[in-house]
């Protein structure tokens, strides 16, 4: 087959591709990046320059690019089978990942169901948390709680609990909208208070909803330690327990979103057992194949199971399912990914890195345009400012997060900004070297930007 030219590709491009979370006039103005292979933790385009992959290629990424055992256990599965349906089926490598899911998940959770992406998973939650209330009788329980600026996925049901004007103002006459919570952040940054005080602010707040509509939640939903694409706002030790506590007195399951944060993120396997908090209902997705392939799993206790377990003319069943459910290919890879979580300690040395990234990035802090740096593990959340003393952002049309950007990956880093915050995500298998270069790039590039 003859290779097409970058020419050839971005001419293709621009005629025949539509980008996800991108402004389209602005990129058929431009000049796009054409990635043609990766290697260890870098990117390397058509042309043949190299660039360091600094958010994982969208927060999925845990190992590098072409990890040899994951390649290897593609391979192997491609060998016997592609795909198979679970519809009435059941297939070797989704069998065997489910039983390692739940070997290392928090208790209560004992069963898996798989789909092929964060949004499908948390709809997936969603879905399980109304119908449980149904089938044992507690009808009025329709509604959830979520944390204002939370973000679920794209999906309606997901767009619900993590509705955002910028992105969802077109659909608002078809979602329903979760009962929002204010996370210590709102009054942290937003209203000046103090941290102590923020925490028992949003507590008051999450009690409040609770109280005058307990009755009527079916579950909770948050992203645990980390809220990712509001902007990395990190919460305090001590928001989720209680939270956890206030959703159980309510009578209300627990919903924890670990697509983002999950799979070492944070330094731990899940964000939850930072704080030892057991969920009922587990979302995961983005990390669980090492970022190979398309797979989620939703992840619930027995209790919830046991409910949807009925004679056949009930039609209690959880009718949902998609076509590459528990996709073999992907289960094989998710199973070889959890193997090099073992053999490299990954969840240690994601730790040790971590406390080397903080360290780094103390002098990007001072920084005159920086007004807040916020991190959990190898999560980071750069938040660029007019002024840093007043807090005040940069008007919106400067476009300061996507300069930074763009001059970020003329020094050989790709980074993706969320507005004027700028992520730090890069993968687990990251050196010293890479995240002092990651941070050094970064600071270079926001004193060229707004000098």
């Amino acid at each position: 087959m003859t290779h097409a030219t970058t020419a050839e590709l971005v001419a293709w491009d621009r005629q025949y591709v539509w980008h996800p979370f991108t402004q389209m006039q602005d990129w058929l103005a431009e000049t796009p990046l054409v990635i043609e292979r990766g290697e260890g933790n870098y990117l390397i385009d058509t042309d043949g320059r190299r660039y360091f992959d600094g958010v994982s290629s969208l927060w999925c990424n845990v190992h590098g690019h072409r990890k040899a055992e994951l390649d290897a256990a593609l391979r192997a599965q491609c060998d016997a089978i592609a795909h198979t349906t679970m519809l009435g089926l059941a297939n070797v490598p989704a069998t065997t990942l489910a039983r390692r899911l739940i070997e290392i998940a928090p208790a209560p959770l004992r069963r898996v169901f798989y789909s092929d992406a964060g949004a499908t998973a948390v709809e997936i939650a969603l879905k399980l948390a109304l119908q449980y209330c149904q089938l044992r009788g507690e009808t009025r329980r329709t509604r959830f709680v979520a944390l204002a600026e939370g973000y679920h996925g794209d999906t309606l049901g997901a767009v619900g609990v993590g509705y955002s004007e910028t992105f969802h103002r077109f659909f608002r006459p078809v979602v329903t909208p979760a009962l929002q919570i204010q996370p210590p952040h709102v009054f942290r940054w937003q209203r000046g208070e103090t941290p102590e005080r923020a925490l028992q602010l949003a507590l008051a707040d999450a009690e409040r909803v609770f109280a005058a509509h307990g009755d009527e939640v079916a579950a909770l939903i948050v992203e645990p330690l980390m809220q990712g694409a509001a902007g990395m706002w990190a919460q305090p030790l001590g928001y989720l327990p209680a939270l956890a506590a206030l959703a159980r007195r309510y009578g209300a399951l627990l919903i924890c979103d670990e697509v983002a944060t999950g799979f070492g993120r944070t330094g731990r396997m899940f964000a939850v057992e930072h704080e030892g908090v057991a969920p009922d209902l587990l979302c995961l997705g983005k990390g669980i194949t090492g970022g190979y392939l398309p797979l989620a799993a939703t992840l619930a206790s027995e209790a919830i199971f046991d409910a949807f377990l009925a004679p056949y003319e009930k039609f209690a069943a959880f009718f949902h399912g998609h076509t590459y459910t528990g996709n073999p290919l992907a289960c094989a890879v998710a199973l070889a990914n959890l193997d090099v979580f073992t053999t490299e300690n990954v969840v240690r040395r994601t730790g040790e890195r971590a406390c080397a990234l903080a360290g780094l990035l103390t002098d990007l802090a001072r920084h005159r345009h920086v007004g807040d740096v916020r991190q959990w593990g190898l999560m980071v959340g750069v938040e660029l400012v007019e002024d840093a003393a007043s807090r005040s952002p940069f008007d919106p049309v400067r476009r300061i997060g996507q300069l930074v950007v763009q001059a970020a990956r003329r020094r050989g880093v790709i980074l993706r900004p969320l507005g004027n915050v700028m992520i730090l995500m890069p993968p687990l298998s990251v050196t010293g070297l890479e995240l002092k270069l990651l941070v050094e790039v970064l600071h270079e590039s926001i004193q060229e930007v707004t000098s």
